[in-house]
Order: C-alpha cells, then sequence, then structure tokens
C-alpha cells in the first residue's frame, strides 16, 4: 500500500493534485493519500493534515504573512519527518515548493517534482537544486525533458493537463447563439488575465482597442472572459467607463476563445489555452516599469509567449511593455482579420504547437510515473 504526500501551494496546484489524486487512486486502489492543499484535493479523496492549512497566502500582507510562511514551513517539516511516505509529490509554486523539496530531502523521503519551475527562463542557477532535491521531474512542455535530461535528472513528458480540460472542437454557430452573438459580425476576445495587477493595468488598453475597432467595423462583438480570481466589482468598475458594450462571461474561457474571430490575450497559460481551441490571437503585456527592467535582467528566453516558446519561433505577434499599445494593438489586429493568409498561417502554427503539446491523459501518465516510483 504505497503513502504517498501530495502538496500544493496553490489554488491552480490543487486542481492538478486533484485530478492527479483521482489517476491515481483508479490505477490502485490501495494507495493511500494524504496532502496539504485545498477543496479540490479534498473532493478528489485526498485526507488532508490536520492543522495544515492550504499553503498559498491570498489576502495575507506584512508581518502576517511572513508569520503565516514560517509556521506552515514548520508544520509541513513536522509532517515529513513524522510518516514513513514512500514518496513527496510536490505540484508547481516553486518558490515554496524548492525549498519544502530540501526539507523532504533531508528526511530521507523519495521526491518527485510536478509541473517543474520554468528554469529554462530565468534563474536557471535553480537546476542544482533540483538535481539536489528531485528524484524525479515530471514536465508538460515538450521541450523541458532535454534540459533536465543534460543535467542528470531524470525526467518524464507527459503532455499538458490543458488538453484534458478544452474539448477536441466547439460548434462556434451554437456557441454565437447561446451568447446572443451576431453570426455575421466578427467578434474579438478580451483576456486580461488572471491577476487583479494585470486586469487594472491591461483592461484599459484593451477596451481602448476595442473602441478603435468598432470606429473601422461598427458591427464589431466584443467579449471578455472573467478568471475566477477577478472580482465582479473590479470588472464592473473597469467596463463602467468602457466605449463599446462587452459581454461577460465567467468560467467559459475556452468556450469564449472559440466564438471569437480574434483574441487579445494577456501572456501566461491563457496563451496556449487558445492555441489548443486554435483561435488566432495577439499577445500582450505591460507592467510596473521596475518590474519589467527587473524581468529584463533575469528573464533568458527569446520569447514570453508559451505558445512562441513551444513552437521554437514567432507564432503569435508579443507586444510586450512600451509595445503594448492601442495604436499597435489596433494595427495588429487589423492587419489578423484583413490578411486571410497571415490569419491562416497563424491557423497552422498553432495546431502545430497543441499537437507538439502531446495527447490528453496528463495526469493519468503522471499517477503511473507516481506509482513506479512509490514501487522503485
Amino acid at each position: 500500500m504505497p503513502r504517498i504526500l501530495i502538496i500544493a501551494g496553490e489554488a491552480s496546484g490543487d486542481l492538478h493534485g486533484a485530478h492527479l489524486a483521482k489517476a491515481i487512486a483508479a490505477q490502485d486502489a490501495s494507495a493511500q493519500l494524504v496532502g496539504i492543499g485545498g477543496p479540490g484535493m479534498r473532493a478528489a479523496g485526498v485526507t488532508m493534515i490536520a492543522g495544515v492549512p492550504q499553503l498559498d497566502l491570498v489576502g495575507l500582507v506584512g508581518l502576517s504573512a511572513v508569520r503565516a510562511i514560517i509556521q506552515r514551513v514548520l508544520a509541513v517539516r513536522r509532517v515529513l519527518k513524522a510518516e514513513p511516505w514512500d514518496l513527496v509529490v510536490f505540484i508547481d509554486n516553486p518558490g515554496l515548493n524548492m525549498r519544502l523539496a530540501r526539507m523532504a530531502k533531508a528526511a530521507g523521503r523519495r521526491v518527485l517534482y510536478y509541473i517543474a519551475p520554468q528554469i529554462w527562463a530565468w534563474r536557471p542557477g535553480r537546476m542544482k537544486w533540483i538535481q539536489e532535491r528531485v528524484d524525479h521531474v515530471v514536465v508538460i512542455l515538450p521541450f523541458e525533458p532535454d534540459l533536465y535530461r543534460r543535467a542528470g535528472v531524470r525526467c518524464t513528458f507527459v503532455g499538458h493537463p490543458l488538453l484534458d480540460s478544452v474539448a477536441p472542437d466547439y460548434d462556434r454557430h451554437a456557441l454565437r447563439r447561446q451568447f446572443n452573438l451576431e453570426e455575421s459580425a466578427p467578434v474579438i476576445g478580451l483576456f486580461p488575465g488572471s491577476r487583479v495587477a494585470e486586469v487594472n493595468m491591461l483592461l484599459p488598453v484593451l477596451l481602448q482597442t476595442a473602441a478603435e475597432l468598432v470606429k473601422r467595423d461598427p458591427k464589431t462583438q466584443f467579449i471578455l472572459a472573467q478568471a475566477s480570481s477577478i472580482d465582479d466589482n473590479l470588472l464592473h468598475d473597469l467596463l463602467r467607463e468602457s466605449p463599446v458594450p462587452v459581454l461577460v462571461v465567467k468560467d467559459q474561457a475556452s468556450e469564449a476563445m472559440a466564438v471569437s474571430d480574434l483574441l487579445l490575450v494577456a501572456s501566461g497559460t491563457a496563451t496556449l489555452q487558445a492555441a489548443v481551441v486554435g483561435t488566432p490571437m495577439i499577445l500582450l503585456y505591460k507592467t510596473t516599469r521596475p518590474t519589467y527592467w527587473v524581468a529584463r535582467m533575469w528573464i533568458r528566453v527569446k520569447w514570453i509567449g508559451l505558445v512562441n516558446l513551444v513552437a521554437g519561433r514567432t507564432v503569435v505577434p508579443e507586444l510586450i511593455q512600451d509595445e503594448a499599445t492601442v495604436e499597435r494593438l489596433t494595427k495588429e489586429a487589423c492587419r489578423l482579420l484583413n490578411d486571410r493568409q497571415a490569419y491562416d498561417e497563424m491557423k497552422n502554427g498553432l495546431r502545430q504547437v497543441r499537437q507538439s503539446l502531446g495527447d490528453p491523459g496528463a495526469s493519468f501518465r503522471t499517477a503511473q510515473v507516481v506509482l513506479a516510483e512509490c514501487r522503485a
């Protein structure tokens, strides 16, 4: 009976942990799954460790956050030492999990890391940490295995979990009827991000761009996918001054992508989701100037968009910081909407990206690796 400890530090990690737990139980009903996570893992049958809350610190600031971090790290240390775990599985959240992985190794536990740190993007020196603290890395991007194997780290590519949550195809005509959108008029999807700072920074630019696009084609329609992490009041305040009508949908990001002719998307996982759906897009990102300059010093990749990184070439335009202007967005949007060859070339590039992400079943394959590690 394998005893597995699953540690997920954030809401997204809790979701992946829940899918993984279900896949492990389906393959080995005797597996004892214990975890530190959230409601998703609990609902999936993982026994939550009493007295150790979910590790994310949303809503805490200053000394409260520091005190909470210390309390939770000490609690995890006690848990790692108290039980003879066959395997400790860390999911994403490298800022905290890499430190906890060191504790796990010090306690003599085998460590598997699922959704590994993006060392290819910044702070490549962390590879030494992984070599010292992790027995097996499970990755979800196709270019990652070579990087880890060259460093002598055991690594398995399982495909991207997005392929399990995005439908193989969507009926755009049915979606337009569902969302009450005109069939013959263009639809632009607005995806301003999942963090408050991103939405505050990017949505005003997107709304001004929408106004410019309506000047060129008054029939243009707009749909905005609201992330679950964004409060209704924030969006209401920002949209109140919108120069154009915008349809807001919740928990239907893939459907909003599929119903659209073109997407304006904040850099992040949403760009890969759009590639899986297959809708052409323009990637944009802006942050505060100090943050941008610090990031420029650390980031070591040619592109910041996951779509382009997976493709190894420029498939979608990236408008970053000073380039993320209303003028540039409008120009790129008009180009793609009016140049059928460029539009179709991007769709073909997105199709290739989707193919390179592997097949559905990432959680199932990760569960196979987890159980094999327990038997090793």
